[in-house]
């Protein structure tokens, strides 16, 4: 039987606050804003980064703000979960109240929330396999990827990260969980922007050809 991969929203607040706190200023410079969240499982991560996004920006800015939430999707349910917005109970509860009011509304089913019009609009779903090494698109200004490159072999893990690299647009940031630490051969790439964290930000590759040198 083909089940759901269970997570929460605001599962790791502490990330999310330092995406506030040292990727945000990096993107507000852009008009558009590609965020790649790489391997979303059925949707509480890229809405929890939607919403501390558009708690840190102005209407205006954030609805030119695009999440691409991707996942393998074995099931193939993702993204419908993802296109409804509607999550129990049990998800939501994490959620600061003052957040959680603002953001979800109760659905007529009993304990049941739904994801507001605003947050919902700024995500769209594509199923991907990370290991095909084909980003979704390049230019991007954040990628987030946590409990992914941990279940893969340190090369695959390198392989992946370097597309990441390529994928990024000049400046932009890379997001890891906190036990995930960035593999020796990928760290002339990115330079790490917070010793509280696994936020990196892209090297160009001028600058990584002036270290080789």
């Amino acid at each position: 039987m083909c089940e759901v991969a269970f997570t929460y929203f605001f599962r790791d607040s502490q990330t999310l606050e330092l995406i506030a706190r040292d990727a945000l200023p990096g993107l507000r410079g852009h008009r558009y804003i590609h965020i790649w969240d790489a391997g979303c499982a059925h949707g509480p991560e890229p809405y929890s980064i939607a919403i501390v996004l558009r708690e840190n920006m102005t209407h205006f800015l954030f609805r030119n703000v695009r999440i691409h939430a991707t996942d393998i999707d074995t099931c193939n349910q993702f993204g419908k979960i993802i296109e409804r917005g509607v999550y129990p109970e049990s998800e939501v509860k994490r959620i600061p109240p003052d957040i959680k009011q603002k953001y979800l509304t109760r659905t007529d089913e009993p304990g049941y929330f739904r994801i507001d019009d605003e947050i919902r609009s700024s995500i769209e779903f594509t199923q991907h396999d990370l290991l095909t090494l084909k980003p979704i698109r390049t230019g991007l200004n954040l990628i987030v990827c946590k409990n992914v490159l941990l279940h893969l072999s340190p090369a695959q893990r390198v392989s992946v990260i370097k597309m990441f690299h390529d994928s990024l647009r000049e400046g932009g940031f890379l997001v890891m969980e906190n036990t995930q630490e960035m593999p020796g051969r990928a760290q002339d790439l990115f330079q790490q922007v917070t010793c509280k964290g696994q936020v990196f930000r892209k090297v160009s590759a001028h600058a990584t050809e002036r270290m080789a040198a």
